[in-house]
């Protein structure tokens, strides 16, 4: 640890030396008074609204119109080939399901992916408006509850977030902050797509903006054969968020957010399963009171998530249908306060308080009736935490932060976080962090099934980060690229039991990432404009879901009633099964178009691995060769 650390202090010493020349030559040029591009305003890296060049960590935001544009139902795939670094697990054409044989999960610079098979995300924590959102007794998150109908843009900082969000924001977090109606009026659309495998796309959204009072209410249905036998997956759910600004200072809120999805899984091509289905219902509900003042703004919130689980895990060709059914439910609520403050001209504190109460029930439930239970157990967290940002020159912004949080039953852990954000001429950015990331072991890995272990302990790294970014041409130009490196310990493991037979969950796996990300983006005028991303990730232990290699190309193109949009994903090295080692290299084209008919009605086609790859992205099961989907979406 002292070597990562003296590396970082060299660095960050001659990023500082070179900064300071930068600024002393910007003021020969004079460029002491120039003023900076307009640039994204993010919420997830610092509890307010804050421009993204005054933050060290690096934040990647998807918004409304690239969501749109994909016409996916789910957020995954999108940022799956716009956010460098990032990668979430699939086995179709639509939904990912729970339990052995899901996918969904998602990994950041090699954090967050299960390393092991079978073992569910649980190192990156999703957020929808700043609430954490995962199972109360698993503690990860659900990939098919979150979905682009809710979401007026994604946020995903990649890096540790721990001090801001706590435990599971070890790899990063990924923040769905909800659509709202920002001028007075009505707004009223209507989406309907059908595609390949008896695939069906619907949703239906309407907002009100009236003075004061805002609603968004959205419904959807989806569903899909599969291309696969035994591989249906049928989703149905509803968002409704309702608002009211007392003054142009205060304004309350509360959503509502229920999903329900029905899943088949046929396992895996050499393994097949009869009768795997799921039945899953999923719900989030919260409620905010927020201040915003020219020095001052803040929030006093309150969540609350739950699931209900009905699972048949299913038997093999030749076997016996299981005489039982596993059942459970979870809960998890929370209340999160924070205050931001400015005491003098460039500077900003913000402190806040957080806590959790989480956990459930599950059992089995027998053919004859009876049940038998494996666990019934909740727990809780709290914490405080501040984080300090203050300009030092025109040129320099140190951002510190510090979190302890204490849970009932792992103990009391401290949290440090420091960075430095370089402000150099021609709207240049150097940015230097160190922050530390940690998760707790969830009530599964202490308590349920064996080879659970109460004695666990959290899971610890530390992530180093140097970036660099720019905006040229009014905006029309905008590159970066970054280069981390991450080492941790603790990690829980599977492994025999050291004091018997069997296995059991231990702290004994280790964590060493390095690599590098990039990502440029050029609006040639405003017809054409193309992007592009690459990650480079290097694991001296390897986890699954995590790409060695992932680069993404595309060209959007918009004139008149016509617009498209066209990209290519290429993956190199990707884990599908640790024990065999076996890895997978694979290219995916794809392509979108829609058309304009009346001011009202549009059209629009999309297709999916258009060079009829053959590939896996979970060992086993066959992804589908080249894919269509053609709809109409209704504006009024």
């Amino acid at each position: 640890m002292k070597k990562e650390r003296t590396i970082l202090a060299l660095c960050t010493g001659c990023l500082i030396s070179a900064a300071s020349l930068q600024a002393q030559t910007g003021k020969d040029s004079t460029q002491v008074a120039r003023s900076y591009a307009i640039n994204e305003v993010v919420v997830t890296g610092t509890r307010s609204e804050t421009d993204v060049r005054h933050l060290p960590m690096t934040v990647s935001v998807v918004g409304r119109p690239q969501l749109e544009a994909s016409q996916q139902a789910s957020v995954l795939p999108v940022l799956n080939s716009q956010v460098p670094g990032f990668f979430s697990t699939s086995r179709g054409v639509m939904g990912y399901g729970v339990a052995t044989g899901a996918s969904g999960q998602m990994s950041l610079r090699g954090i967050g992916g299960p390393a092991q098979a079978g073992l569910p995300t649980t190192g990156l924590l999703v957020l929808i408006d700043g609430h954490p959102q995962y199972m109360g007794l698993m503690g990860h998150p659900i990939a098919d509850a979150y979905q682009t109908m809710m979401a007026e843009r994604v946020e995903v900082l990649r890096g540790p977030a721990s001090v801001l969000y706590g435990s599971n924001a070890m790899g990063g977090v990924i923040n769905i902050v909800t659509r709202k109606m920002q001028e007075d009026g009505v707004n009223t659309s209507i989406n309907i797509g059908a595609g390949s495998y008896g695939t069906l796309q619907t949703e239906a959204t309407n907002r009100i903006r009236k003075g004061r009072f805002s609603s968004t209410v959205t419904a959807s249905y989806n569903r899909t054969d599969g291309h696969r036998v035994d591989m249906g997956f049928e989703q149905y759910g509803g968002y409704a968020k309702l608002g009211y600004d007392f003054t142009d200072n205060w304004k309350l809120w509360g959503d509502v957010n229920i999903t329900r999805f029905n899943a088949t899984n046929p396992g895996s091509v050499s393994r097949p399963y009869i009768d795997n289905d799921q039945r899953i219902t999923r719900g989030m509900t919260s409620f905010a009171l927020e201040n915003h003042y020219e020095k001052t703004s803040g929030a006093l919130s309150f969540f609350y998530n739950w699931g209900d689980h009905w699972i048949n895990d299913g038997y093999q060709p030749g076997g016996k249908p299981l005489d039982y059914r596993f059942n459970s439910n979870d809960q998890m609520l929370g209340v999160s306060w924070y205050q931001s403050l400015q005491l003098f001209k460039g500077n900003r504190v913000t402190v806040g308080a957080d806590y959790f109460h989480f956990g459930g029930e599950a059992w089995n439930k027998f053919s004859d009736g009876h049940r038998e239970t494996s666990a019934d157990k909740s727990l809780n967290e709290v914490a405080g935490y501040v984080d300090f940002r203050q300009d030092i020159v025109t040129w320099l912004t140190l951002n510190a932060g510090a979190r302890v949080d204490h849970h009932s039953q792992t103990g009391t852990e401290f949290i440090p976080q420091v960075g430095l954000a370089f402000h150099l001429p021609k709207d240049a950015e150097i940015k230097a962090m160190a922050s530390k990331g940690f998760r707790n072991p969830t009530i599964r890995e202490m308590y349920m099934f064996p080879p659970q272990n109460p004695d666990l302990k959290p899971e610890k790294l530390w992530n180093y980060e140097l970036s660099f970014s720019q905006r040229l041409m009014e905006n029309r130009l905008s590159y970066g690229v970054n280069v981390f490196y991450i080492n941790g310990e603790n990690l829980i493991l599977r492994l025999p039991n050291p004091a018997g037979s069997g296995m059991l969950n231990q702290n004994s796996g280790e964590i060493e990432n390095w690599g590098a990300e990039a990502n440029i983006g050029y609006r040639f005028n405003s017809t054409w404009g193309v992007t592009a991303n690459y990650s480079w990730l290097h694991m001296e232990n390897p986890v699954l879901a995590s790409p060695e290699h992932k680069l993404y190309g595309g060209v959007n193109f918009r004139k008149g009633r016509w617009s498209a949009s066209t990209g290519i994903q290429y993956v190199k090295g990707l884990y599908t099964d640790l024990d065999a080692e076996t890895k997978e290299n694979f290219v995916l084209w794809d392509m979108q178009g829609s058309f304009k008919a009346t001011h009202y009605l549009s059209f629009y086609v999309r297709g999916e691995n258009l060079l009829a790859q053959r590939y896996e992205i979970i060992a086993g099961y066959p992804m589908p060769k080249a894919t269509f989907m053609g709809g109409v979406n209704i504006n009024f």
